[in-house]
């Protein structure tokens, strides 16, 4: 049997993981509707965080659910999906995540769907980073205050304690 290194099966599951994301919600947009197909993504997107969430706990040992847990298991997920992205910390209470470069904006940019984007990442990154932000602590807050899909030249996600 042939071995294959690691970071060629992370590229295979990587890509995997995006098509199979974008191929159901085009098929149920085609099915039905757009409005139909992001309601239904809005569904699994307030419950994958949690999974996301708990599995980069458990993989890098994380047992704390402060802030700086958080976006320590963020960068699992960031590194895992292939953004480009800053970490700041205006205070011991607040991280700023600048998301520089997202692979789900340059997949919509690459299928020419543009003009979903803020529909989507309204709907999916809004719920998507609060679930992040809850599977720690009730008490973090998440605000997504500049979005590249919106014309800005970078994505903004605060986060607060």
């Amino acid at each position: 049997m042939e071995q294959f290194d690691d970071s060629v099966i992370a590229d295979f599951l990587r890509r995997s993981y995006f098509a199979v994301d974008g191929l159901w919600f085009v098929r149920v947009e085609a099915e039905y509707s757009f409005d139909e197909a992001l309601r239904l993504d809005e569904q699994i997107w307030r419950i994958m965080p949690k999974i996301q969430a708990r599995k980069a706990r458990e993989l890098l040992g994380v047992g704390g659910r402060s802030l700086k847990d958080l976006i320590r298991c963020f960068g699992l997920k960031f590194a895992a999906e292939g953004y480009d992205y800053e970490v700041r910390w205006p205070s011991e209470t607040e991280a700023e995540v600048l998301i520089l470069a997202c692979p789900w904006y340059a997949i919509l940019q690459g299928a020419g769907r543009e003009t979903i984007a803020s529909a989507i990442a309204d709907a999916i990154c809004t719920n998507e980073f609060t679930g992040w932000a809850k599977e720690f602590s009730e008490g973090i807050k998440f605000s997504l205050e500049e979005k590249m899909c919106a014309g800005q030249e970078k994505c903004l996600l605060r986060f607060r304690e």
